[in-house]
C-alpha cells in the first residue's frame, strides 16, 4: 500500500485510500458514491467477488429539482433495487468526498428506503 501512496500523493487520493482501507474487508457489500459537478451516481459492490451488484446514475432519473433532491431520489431508487436483490445491510463508502450535501442526501435516501448501514 505504501507504493500506491507514493505514486498518488495528492490529498484527495490519500483521503480516498484511507477511507476505503477502513471498510474494504468487511462482510457487507459497500455503497460507493461518485459525484461530478452535474450528476451523481452510486453502486453497490461485492468486494469478495469483485463485482458490481447494482449501479444507478442520476441520468436515469426523470425527476426535476435541486441536485440535493435528485441525490435523495437516487438513494431511494438504489434502496429499491437493493431490496429486490435481497441486499439489506451495506457499508457506506463516501470515497474522498465529505459526508455533506449530495453525498449525505444519497445516504439519507438509502436509509429511508430501508437499507441499514
Amino acid at each position: 500500500m505504501e507504493e500506491e501512496v507514493k505514486f498518488m500523493n495528492t490529498q484527495r487520493t490519500r483521503r480516498q485510500i484511507r477511507t476505503r482501507h477502513k471498510i474494504k474487508n468487511t462482510e457487507r457489500p459497500r455503497v460507493t458514491v461518485f459525484r461530478s459537478n452535474k450528476y451523481i451516481s452510486a453502486q453497490i459492490i461485492d468486494d469478495k467477488k469483485n463485482e458490481t451488484i447494482i449501479g444507478v446514475s442520476e441520468k436515469n432519473l426523470k425527476i426535476k429539482g435541486t441536485k440535493t433532491q435528485r441525490a435523495k431520489a437516487l438513494g431511494l431508487l438504489l434502496a429499491e433495487k437493493a431490496k429486490a436483490k435481497k441486499v439489506n445491510k451495506v457499508v457506506f463508502d463516501r470515497g474522498s468526498y465529505s459526508y455533506h450535501g449530495r453525498v449525505k442526501s444519497v445516504a439519507e435516501g438509502l436509509r429511508e428506503g430501508g437499507i441499514e448501514f
